[in-house]
């Protein structure tokens, strides 16, 4: 360009390594940049010049060269800005570098540049996926008390990393903190969080985030119906049980294979088996089939019961191609209806093809 009068400014030379950067060329934009250099003045490398090359870098997965290049850029007396300082630590945190990206920040904020929520959701990531949870607490109190707002990729990774590691209760709160401060959150982590607490012995702490989700009109999905009410079963709630059941529908939702489940398998347990039979013929009349896992549960949990005839009725829609006998209950048939049996006598209460149960023996 300068041969043929024209002289290239900053701005020229960032579009050319913005270009070459994108292109993962680096080495050339090196080139480029030291170019730069040498031309001084009004062509001197600005902090969109280096923060366009240390993202290169860093997208290239050349971490070292990329924080070589910061250290530069200070020694120049250029100041870094919040995007150069984002893609350092977004690399060093895909690196796993933890301490090195903790540093970084510190060092941006000492310096006075406001880390922003891309910033904080890079750290929430790297310590949530390294499992280092006390960290990635440190990082997501830090980023609300900034008043920024957290995408919902990084909040459910950031809550599945707490339940992954014992902590569902501190989850919760915070849960609760985004209620009170009236953060919108997506469905999918309040799950996250109601699912993790019910199967970490946390009920009645789910259902106090349930009941206060329900209060400030939070729109349930199925599987959040779902657990609710297998959560109510596992604490004896059957009425709240039947009722979040009923509100599925008023909802505008509809039961799914889970749903049904759920609440055949709870009423079996219950022993009342005229609404489980009703139950099962209503998830038919809905339109699912039976899954071998739910008729062998049935069944064993019938068989258990001494139900030798109800269990009967449902070892007939046994087929062996769609739903097979599962090898537990077999066993279990096998100890109950053997020469030795508690239930012997009872095997004509079966099937036909199931009486060879009766002529063998346990040792």
């Amino acid at each position: 360009m300068s041969e043929l009068g024209c002289v290239p400014d900053a701005l020229s030379y960032s579009v050319v390594l913005k270009v070459l950067c994108d292109d993962s060329r680096s080495q050339r934009a090196l080139d480029l940049l030291q170019m730069m250099s040498k031309e001084g003045g009004g062509c001197a490398p600005n902090v969109v010049a280096y923060s366009t090359f240390i993202h290169g870098f860093c997208k290239e997965g050349k971490v070292s060269q990329a924080c070589d290049l910061f250290d530069e850029m200070v020694q120049q007396g250029v100041k870094p800005n919040v995007v150069t300082y984002t893609s350092v630590i977004d690399a060093l945190c895909k690196a796993r570098a933890m301490d090195k990206a903790e540093s970084f920040l510190r060092h941006m904020v000492n310096h006075g540049v406001r880390p922003n929520n891309v910033t904080y959701k890079y750290m929430i990531q790297g310590y949530s996926t390294l499992g280092w949870w006390k960290e990635a607490v440190k990082i997501f109190r830090e980023t609300t008390s900034r008043g920024l707002i957290l995408d919902d990729v990084t909040r459910n990774l950031f809550v599945a990393s707490l339940c992954n590691h014992g902590r569902s209760k501190e989850a919760a709160e915070f849960a609760h903190q985004m209620i009170e401060t009236g953060t919108t959150v997506s469905i999918s982590t309040y799950s996250i969080i109601l699912g993790e607490l019910c199967r970490n012995n946390c009920t009645e702490e789910a259902i106090i985030l349930f009941r206060k989700l329900g209060a400030v009109n939070v729109k349930f999905d199925i599987t959040i119906f779902n657990t609710m009410i297998d959560a109510m079963y596992r604490v004896q709630r059957r009425e709240e049980a039947n009722i979040l059941f009923a509100a599925i529908s008023a909802n505008g939702l509809v039961p799914n294979a889970s749903t049904y489940r759920i609440m055949i398998t709870s009423i079996v347990k219950e022993g009342s088996m005229e609404e489980a039979d009703h139950m099962f013929s209503s998830m038919e009349t809905s339109g699912y089939a039976p899954s071998s896992v739910l008729l062998n549960d049935i069944i064993r949990m019938l068989l258990e019961k001494g139900e030798i005839v109800k269990a009967g009725n449902y070892l007939s829609k046994v087929d062996g191609k769609c739903i097979s006998l599962e090898a537990s209950t077999g066993l279990l048939m096998m100890h109950l209806f053997s020469r030795e049996g508690k239930y012997h006598e009872q095997i004509r209460s079966l099937p036909a093809r199931y009486e060879f149960f009766g002529v063998s023996t346990v040792e």
